[in-house]
Parts: structure tokens; C-alpha cells; sequence
């Protein structure tokens, strides 16, 4: 076993022989959108992020559902999927089976199987002393899929939210190996801060993080202030308010949305300082546009963030 839950990394890792290492990982949620069809989209490609957050290379995948019995003849469980299976075809994998079970709430995601070289796996542990930060997705989903809800989302955000959460990390993942990351992680359930600390104090290192550098998605700050607020990320807010240093120029609005509790968000990616520029002009040219260096890795107290306009 070369990576367990012990460092909180994405994924689980189990080295076959010198050559070859298994990288799994199982991930299933609520729906977060009205349509049965994005729904299954982005639980897809957020089950597929943890295996190209390791570096490596999804080879198959299987179904995880769970729908309530009286509502299989509408159609909404077939809607939902096929966008998995749309999703895992963009991947280049299949679904190859799955389990089911009758349950009132639906949820849906994918156990995925990948394959990565040990020499070549990237872990969540690693991150240096002078790495940059880059960040390849915006965010603000949790806020938006909240407002959503209730009602009272912006289609354009709403729209916005849906594009990146179907978004695949396969390409920020490839930028990722030719740029020769330290270090990296999606930002999924734990909101920005949350997954930096993860890293930061497995690695035994400190982080400034620039909130103006963050790209977000829109309508987000104005929702925050509204209290569009999911209940994962307010614990997030609490769960890490011992380990963050914040700025007093940081209004609140922002201090939520750093810990905004994300679906299928995008990589989280120490790399030297030589490299940075390089990665963000690869990112750009593989389909990352929000892709941006938003701080940096420093000696200091291990799991320390700080957090500057």
C-alpha cells in the first residue's frame, strides 16, 4: 500500500510491481442540480477528479446508485445515467457494472480504477517551501447548488456552475505531470482552505494564499452576503478557523467562499516557482481558463494558511 487514508489523500494506491500501481477511489452524492442529466455529468467527473488529483490515469469504472423503487418507470435513473456514462466515455473508460439499492433520497457516483507508476504518483504530502499555488477551477458551486435550491440562483451562475462541475481534470492533470508537480489535490466537500490545510500539514509546511488571486465563479460573493450558504461549507468556516490567519481587509463574504464546500472543482496544485508560469500557460491551452497562481507554500507551523487581499 503506498498511499492509505492516513494523509487524506484522494485516493487509495497499491503498487502492483515496480512498474505499476492501482489507484481507486468511490464517490456518490445528492443531486446538487434540477437536471437528471448534469446531475449524472458531475457526479462523474468529480468521482474521476481524486484519480487525475494522483497523477494518474483512470482504466474503468462502476456504477454506485441508490433510488427510491416507485419512481424507476419515469425515467429519471436512466437520465441520470447516461451523463455517467457520457462523462466516463469523454475519459476514455467504461462503466463496466455497479450496485444498486431502493432508497428514498437518490444518489449517485462511480467507484473508479486507475493506473499510475509509482515514480510518477502525486501525492497530497509532498508540497515544498517556495511552491506556488495554482488553482485550476473557480469556485463558489456549493453556494451557487444552494441558491439553486432555493430559488434564488442567477441562470448565468447557475450555468457557469454546471460547465466547470462537468468540466474533466484530465488535461489539468496532464499539465500537471509535464510540469513536474510537488503536490496536489482536488477541492471537492471541503472547500478550498480546508484541502490546503489537508496538504499543508501533511507536508509539514506553512501557506500565504492571496484571496483576490482566487478565481470565482459568478454571483458568488453576492450570495454568500445573501446567506446562500450550504451547511457543509459553514462547517468548513468552523473546522478550519483554528489553522487560518486571515487578513483584516478580508470581508466576510470571501472568508465564506474560501471554505465553500465544492463538487467536482479543480485541482489544487503545488509546483516550483520555475514552473509555475509554464503550468498556468499549459492549463490555459488544455481547457483551464480560470487557471491561476493564487499563492504560495512557506516554511512555518505545519497546516498555518494565511490568508492576504
Amino acid at each position: 500500500m503506498l498511499v492509505d487514508a492516513s494523509t487524506s489523500d484522494d485516493a487509495a494506491v497499491y503498487r502492483l510491481n515496480a512498474a505499476q500501481a492501482l489507484v481507486v477511489t468511490a464517490d456518490f452524492f445528492t443531486p446538487i442540480v434540477d437536471d437528471a442529466f448534469d446531475y449524472g455529468r458531475i457526479a462523474a467527473a468529480n468521482a474521476l477528479s481524486d484519480i487525475y488529483a494522483m497523477g494518474a490515469r483512470p482504466l474503468f469504472a462502476l456504477n454506485l446508485v441508490a433510488f427510491p423503487r416507485e419512481l424507476l418507470a419515469g425515467g429519471l435513473l436512466e437520465r441520470i445515467m447516461e451523463g455517467g456514462s457520457a462523462i466516463a466515455r469523454e475519459a476514455g473508460i467504461v462503466i463496466i457494472g455497479g450496485h444498486s439499492i431502493d432508497d428514498p433520497e437518490p444518489k449517485y457516483g462511480l467507484c473508479v480504477i486507475g493506473e499510475v507508476a509509482p515514480a510518477a504518483l502525486v501525492r497530497n504530502s509532498t508540497a515544498r517551501p517556495g511552491d506556488r499555488l495554482v488553482l485550476t477551477k473557480p469556485i463558489g458551486t456549493g453556494l451557487i447548488a444552494t441558491a439553486l435550491k432555493n430559488d434564488a440562483a442567477d441562470p448565468e451562475a447557475v450555468e457557469a456552475a454546471v460547465t466547470s462541475m462537468v468540466t474533466l481534470n484530465a488535461g489539468a492533470a496532464d499539465a500537471m505531470r509535464v510540469a513536474g508537480a510537488s503536490a496536489c489535490t482536488d477541492v471537492t466537500g471541503y472547500g478550498l482552505l480546508g484541502h490546503l490545510h489537508e496538504m499543508v500539514q501533511q507536508s509539514g509546511v506553512a501557506a500565504r494564499v492571496r484571496a483576490g488571486a482566487v478565481p470565482l465563479l459568478p454571483s458568488v460573493l453576492a450570495l454568500a452576503d445573501a446567506g446562500q450558504i450550504p451547511g457543509g461549507s459553514r462547517r468548513n468556516r468552523e473546522d478550519t478557523a483554528d489553522s487560518i490567519d486571515w487578513d483584516d481587509d478580508i470581508p466576510e463574504a470571501m472568508r465564506v467562499t474560501l471554505c465553500d464546500a465544492q463538487t467536482s472543482g479543480g485541482l489544487l496544485i503545488a509546483v516550483s516557482d520555475a514552473r509555475a508560469a509554464m503550468l498556468v500557460d499549459v492549463l490555459l491551452e488544455h481547457g483551464a481558463p480560470a487557471a491561476a497562481v493564487i499563492g504560495e507554500v512557506a516554511e512555518g507551523p505545519a497546516g498555518r494558511i494565511r490568508v492576504e487581499p
